[in-house]
């Protein structure tokens, strides 16, 4: 497998996620070649970082009203390394790459019930201030969560 330009050694890259999500393949999320829509990858991806910023309590934050801040996503791009077929049991994975003042880089895996990595990617979010529009800097308990 050709590891994308964001990875440099796909085994230990593979080796450093801790945070994973079960995602089952349903009939209505492949295409008329019985494979995996390829804009389900970014909903899997979405999944797995939703469930992780939840783990992390970081959800119930930006998601209350009261809160002045919320997050964004700046930018996602998904490789695809393999056919996924519908009923495929995944195990998705997110990290934090690598911390910002305001922003996120975070990198996802898709792996098969077989071990085989299906899916890799990346992407950005950014906290904005819900007043301006513009990036926001991480408190440093949320600094502290991510870095985790």
């Amino acid at each position: 497998m050709r590891a994308p330009s964001y990875i440099q050694d796909i085994v230990s890259w593979k080796n450093s996620f801790e945070f994973y999500i079960p995602v089952q393949v349903r009939f209505s999320e492949t295409d008329a070649f019985g494979h995996l829509n390829n804009t389900n990858a970014f909903v899997y991806f979405e999944d797995a970082r939703i469930a992780l910023f939840k783990e992390l309590g970081l959800m119930q934050k930006w998601s209350k009203a009261s809160y002045s801040q919320i997050i964004v996503v700046a930018d996602l791009q998904c490789d695809f390394h393999k056919q996924v077929p519908f009923d495929e049991q995944l195990q998705v994975g997110v990290k934090v790459q690598r911390l910002g003042t305001s922003s996120v880089d975070l990198h996802y895996v898709a792996v098969t019930s077989q071990g085989d990595i299906c899916l890799t990617g990346r992407g950005t979010i950014v906290q904005i201030s819900k007043e301006t529009g513009r990036g926001a800097a991480f408190d440093e308990e949320t600094r502290k969560l991510l870095a985790e």
